[in-house]
């Protein structure tokens, strides 16, 4: 699946990843491919990701991420 991570002055990253944990507003969740669409927010968390055998992350101050069709995007305020 792809994710795209932007935050207000840039995409920090984009690429196909296997796994993706969330800290959402309900408490953390992960999205994994062909994931059901979905609109969530986000609160102050680590957002990771994994792609071949590699793990990234970034924290995350508040947000809203989006889920359709495989395709994963992430608006975000980072720290």
């Amino acid at each position: 699946m792809h994710l795209k991570i932007i935050s207000l002055s840039a995409t920090i990253f984009s690429g196909e990843v296997e796994v993706i944990s969330l800290p959402g507003e309900s408490g953390s969740f992960q999205v994994l491919k062909n994931h059901m669409p979905l609109v969530s927010t986000l609160v102050k968390g680590q957002l990771t990701c994994k792609s071949k055998g590699k793990t990234r992350s970034w924290d995350v101050l508040s947000g809203i991420v989006s889920v359709d069709n495989n395709q994963v995007t992430v608006l975000a305020t980072t720290s």
